[in-house]
């Protein structure tokens, strides 16, 4: 791909650029967590996006983005969001900087990747901070990895209008090779995890459906947790978020009040709960013990969150009485994307070729796999 970014840059605006690259991420759990100011243990992987970068004399912005083939122009004076999305996530950065005080000249850039758009593996983040590396690395802004990551998050929150948690950026930034990051999203404190899936591979199974009501019942979820909390805070006020709810205090405070905010609070707090029981499975290196919980939280995004699709849930039961599946859950915001799935290295191949075969037969849809390995985070690919 590197390769592949330079030919391209070279041909558009004949000169050699530096390449950087940030992954993209999978979530092992604490799905819906992260905006609940919960855990969330992301991994970064595999599949990145990459930027071809060089600084200009002048204020142009050139942008070139290889999936799409199309060009972008514009210049440093007037950065406001394009009618196209995809600039969004670049000028957004841009934008973030200049209002953090920061002088940023003009620049040629071109962007392609690995990571398949609308799976739920955060390309879109992975973008963001490959270009906050970048423009950091070329104007020599002396940033650090933690406000490159925050800065990365307001620039999809006002630009590309979507009010995500840190989740993604920091695990696009943070992430470490063979380890999964054990966040709290209060505090952001992190710690890294060994993910050593002896004998097992990660493997994605992506629908291919997106959902409409993805994005809506995102933010309705997001205010049923936020109502949950006001209900608790009646009775007892040091309560900010779920994160300080346990479940005594939802059987007491909400059970009787509401049973859907009930259920779906009772979701995030159990969450949380097997997030930390699964740091303590992967540091014994028990792959059965995270992969039930992993089971656990597909049932708990199904029957109380309720973010899940006829496809998702087709694809977990194909797999939940496998002996070869350690476990399998949905990923992401719901609706569609992707499952992920624990399976013993000996028998991916066999059990890929049944289950597009099923899922086929069932939905008429066509399904993608992809293995994936954990990888270090945001990076500078030359000099």
């Amino acid at each position: 791909m590197v390769e592949k970014i330079i030919a391209v840059f070279t041909e558009k605006f004949a000169e050699q650029p530096i390449v950087f690259r940030s992954p993209g991420r999978i979530n092992i759990l604490g799905e819906h967590t992260d905006y609940n100011e919960g855990f969330v243990l992301p991994a970064a992987i595999d599949k990145s996006i990459y930027v071809g970068i060089t600084k200009r004399t002048d204020n142009l912005v050139n942008l070139y983005a290889g999936d799409f083939n199309e060009s972008f122009s514009t210049d440093t004076d007037h950065i406001k969001p394009a009618a196209i999305q995809w600039p969004n996530y670049i000028l957004g950065v841009v934008d973030q900087l200049q209002k953090q005080g920061h002088t940023i000249g003009g620049f040629n850039l071109v962007v392609d990747g690995d990571i398949p758009i609308g799976a739920g593996l955060s390309s879109s983040a992975a973008v963001e901070c490959a270009v906050a590396f970048a423009l950091n690395d070329i104007f020599e802004l002396g940033l650090s990895r933690l406000k490159m990551a925050l800065l990365a998050q307001k620039a999809e929150h006002v630009f590309a209008g979507v009010h995500c948690g840190i989740m993604d950026q920091f695990a696009s930034m943070f992430g470490k090779k063979d380890n999964a990051i054990k966040l709290d999203c209060r505090s952001l404190e992190y710690e890294y995890v060994p993910l050593q899936l002896t004998g097992y591979k990660i493997i994605l199974f992506n629908t291919n459906v997106k959902h409409s009501l993805a994005s809506s019942e995102y933010n309705t979820r997001r205010k049923q947790c936020e109502e949950g909390v006001s209900i608790i805070a009646q009775n007892h006020p040091a309560v900010n978020s779920l994160r300080d709810v346990s479940m005594a205090m939802l059987q007491d405070n909400v059970a009787g009040v509401d049973s859907l905010i009930f259920k779906r609070c009772k979701y995030v707090v159990q969450e949380n709960q097997r997030l930390l029981g699964a740091c303590d499975d992967l540091k014994k290196g028990d792959v059965r013990a995270l992969g039930k919980k992993m089971f656990e939280t597909h049932h708990g995004l199904k029957h109380d969150y309720e973010v899940s699709c006829r496809e998702l849930d087709f694809l977990v039961n194909y797999v939940k009485n496998n002996e070869t599946v350690a476990g399998a859950r949905m990923v992401g915001g719901g609706f569609g994307g992707c499952t992920i799935n624990l399976i013993k290295e000996d028998a991916v191949e066999k059990l890929v070729e049944q289950i597009s075969e099923a899922y086929h037969k069932e939905t008429n849809l066509t399904l993608s796999a992809y293995t994936v390995s954990i990888e270090n985070g945001t990076s500078k690919c030359n000099s």
